[in-house]
């Protein structure tokens, strides 16, 4: 199978749905925590600079989902399950400690309830995107 044909394959469908809603969430995210930064930083620091971690882990997952070969397969699935995880605790943290995670400041806040859920379907889509597309990222080693 040629690089080409391996591409077409993640950046069809289903893989051009998930690279979509990535970079959605990479724009969301980044834009959402630079205006936050700018202008209320001192309210909720810790949960903006998770927003904006979760800003560049949507990127870094997203770039890695186009890229083809063994590396980039790596680094989607790293990026992926530490999204997934950090959904999770801070989702989980957020409802337990709402003044340290406030609704207005992080998108994993409440599992991703301001984004209809999206950033905790999103990682658990991406995982069973990798695991169906595995052999494609290796065959473009």
């Amino acid at each position: 199978m040629t690089d080409t044909t391996a591409e077409r394959q993640k950046t069809s469908g289903p893989g051009r749905t998930l690279i979509v809603f990535y970079f959605i969430m990479t724009i969301a995210a980044v834009f959402r925590s630079v205006y936050q930064a700018i202008t209320a930083f001192g309210e909720a620091p810790l949960a903006i600079t998770l927003s904006f971690v979760a800003g560049v882990i949507y990127l870094v997952a997203t770039i890695n989902l186009i890229r083809t070969g063994r590396t980039a397969y790596r680094i989607a699935f790293a990026a992926i399950t530490f999204e997934l995880v950090g959904v999770v605790v801070v989702g989980a943290l957020s409802l337990v400690l709402p003044r340290v995670f406030p609704f207005d400041y992080t998108v994993w806040w409440g599992f991703g309830l301001g984004y209809l859920l999206i950033p905790l379907a999103l990682p658990i889509l991406g995982l069973l995107f990798l695991r169906s597309q595995r052999a494609v990222f290796a065959r473009t080693a």
